[in-house]
């Protein structure tokens, strides 16, 4: 029995400990941490964005007059759903290769995870706040005009904030799933968590404490956010009483 136990602290030495490969770890979470984070903040910019031009163009495109404006707000409106089609129609993996050798070609390669993740959490995120913005009713957009508001005003400080809170467990159950997908990050050289662990792997040709220390780092940060959005949804109940 005394032999098990020490087998398993040898390895699980020659894992981590031996020439600090938990670093890798640290190293490799701290990335997946920074991509996660900006992709976040890039998709969500992108997403209300087209939120906001999809539900405008349909609630106001019919009593519109013809004009420049209008084609205008057509083409932006016909951009957004050909945007929408192509990101939801394709795998994340193949978007992120795309970007990486096709179109970019950079050799910041978190720079080019960023940009690809949030490409496509944007596609979700839009389709998640129109849903939330098309839940608002109507008689919001006219209580905002009756109080001096523009459509944009009206928009930003009546009918968003509600939608926000409509939508909020979609849109943290999203932003979750966009943490998970940044494991992917490796196919084009970042070394995020993952591939932390796949490099230990492949030095060490040993499996279960790599992958198993990743399986749990991902679950112990899904559990963290999993409570924070919790606490966050608590909050904005008691807040409507």
């Amino acid at each position: 029995m005394s032999g098990f136990w020490e087998n398993i602290v040898s390895q699980f030495t020659r894992a981590f400990i031996v020439e600090d490969r938990w670093r890798m770890i640290v190293d490799g979470l701290g990335n997946t941490l920074f991509i996660t984070l900006f992709a976040l903040i890039m998709g969500t910019i992108l997403g209300v964005i087209i939120a906001i031009i999809r539900t405008s163009w349909d609630r106001n495109s019919e009593v519109m007059n013809i004009g420049p404006v209008k084609l205008l707000f057509g083409f932006f409106n016909w951009l957004c759903k050909v945007y929408l089609t192509v990101i939801r129609g394709t795998p994340v993996m193949l978007q992120l290769m795309i970007i990486f050798f096709i179109i970019l070609t950079s050799t910041n390669k978190i720079l080019v995870a960023i940009i690809a993740f949030g490409i496509n959490s944007g596609a979700y995120i839009a389709e998640i706040m129109r849903s939330g913005i098309q839940a608002v009713d109507t008689g919001q957009f006219e209580a905002g005009r009756s109080l001096g508001f523009n459509y944009i005003k009206t928009m930003w400080f009546i009918v968003l904030p509600q939608a926000f809170k409509n939508i909020l467990p979609a849109l943290c159950n999203e932003y979750i799933v966009l943490f998970k997908e940044t494991a992917i990050a490796g196919v084009v050289g970042v070394t995020d968590l993952t591939r932390a662990v796949n490099m230990i792997r492949g030095v060490t040709f040993q499996s279960f404490f790599p992958l198993i220390a990743a399986a749990i780092i991902y679950l112990v940060f899904v559990m963290f956010f999993t409570m924070l959005v919790g606490k966050l949804e608590r909050r904005l109940r008691s807040s409507e009483r």
